[in-house]
């Protein structure tokens, strides 16, 4: 008897199991998908792939191979980003029609930085039920390894690809205590790097989550000030999907709040953004990086 043996029974015995459960017809099932590795599929989203009318997906061709990996063949309804309205309301009539419909994207949670979002407002909006498998998920999967300790995050997904609407984004991020998650693309990495290292401190410790679930996964921490180079020292460190995890900003305990402020108040009006930080983390003994974000708050507030 070989190891997989019993692995192999369960999951029979698993799939029989799941696929006594109820699921209801006139609903859309909002399925994740693998993000790379073929393995991260739950039991459950593979007996609704099996049993649902219709899938639709980000790429048909896509969702084709993938469901093809497992087995199925389904008709596909393409729903990109470009026909998304449209779409919702040929699966609104379907899904009166009393048929089940699965909806995926090509990779990970449909309506997180993917298609989907508007298709489940529209048919919730109809009073038709929306039900979620849940799954992969790179932000999170990112989260997990990353070891930043914090209990909160701020998903942002993929920047503007304009420089001047980044830079705005950015610069109303810099305050965030939470840890900030960033998708970005292989082509984007390092111009999307550069503009993070304009636009926060140096010190902050940036998690790069590459290529995760696949062959070439890499996981790599280190301060912003080293991140370019990083990412230079190395062409391969440039290819594939990315997750970029910043630290967020360190906090100002509340009772020295008070006293950080006035100080800070009186130095802005003598001194720069940066030299009134400073001086004030020699005063006061706090971090310079959190002074220096509320500097550049009490700024901004007495040019308004």
């Amino acid at each position: 008897m070989t190891l997989a043996t019993p692995i192999q029974a369960s999951l029979q015995s698993l799939m029989t199991e799941v696929a006594l459960q109820t699921y209801p017809a006139s609903t859309l099932y909002v399925v994740a998908t693998p993000i790379g590795n073929i393995g991260d599929i739950s039991v459950r989203a593979l007996n609704v792939l099996a049993i649902v009318d219709a899938v639709a997906c980000e790429d048909t061709r896509n969702t084709a191979h993938l469901l093809t990996r497992y087995g199925l063949s389904k008709n596909l309804i393409a729903a990109h980003q470009h026909n998304e309205r449209e779409v919702a309301e040929k699966l609104i009539l379907r899904l009166r029609a009393g048929e089940r419909i699965a909806l995926v994207s090509d990779a990970g949670t449909p309506g997180i930085s993917d298609p989907g979002a508007r298709i489940v407002d529209a048919v919730r909006s109809a009073g038709l039920r929306v039900t979620p498998l849940p799954g992969a998920s790179a932000a999170i999967s990112a989260l997990s390894a990353s070891g930043l300790l914090h209990d909160q995050f701020h998903f942002v997904g993929f920047l503007p690809a304009k420089s001047k609407q980044r830079e705005t984004v950015l610069l109303n991020l810099r305050g965030l205590a939470a840890t900030i998650v960033f998708y970005e693309a292989p082509h984007r990495i390092v111009e999307t790097v550069a503009a993070l290292a304009d636009a926060f401190e140096p010190t902050r410790t940036v998690v790069f989550a590459r290529e995760l679930s696949k062959l070439f996964e890499e996981i790599h921490r280190c301060t912003l000030a080293e991140a370019s180079a990083w990412l230079a020292a190395d062409p391969h460190r440039q290819k594939g999907e990315f997750v970029i995890l910043l630290e967020g900003a360190p906090a100002i305990g509340d009772a020295d709040a008070a006293q950080a402020e006035r100080i800070l108040t009186i130095l802005l009006g003598a001194c720069s953004v940066k030299q009134a930080a400073t001086l004030a983390a020699q005063i006061t003994g706090q971090k310079k990086n959190a002074l220096y974000e509320r500097a550049l708050q009490l700024q901004q507030h007495s040019e308004d």
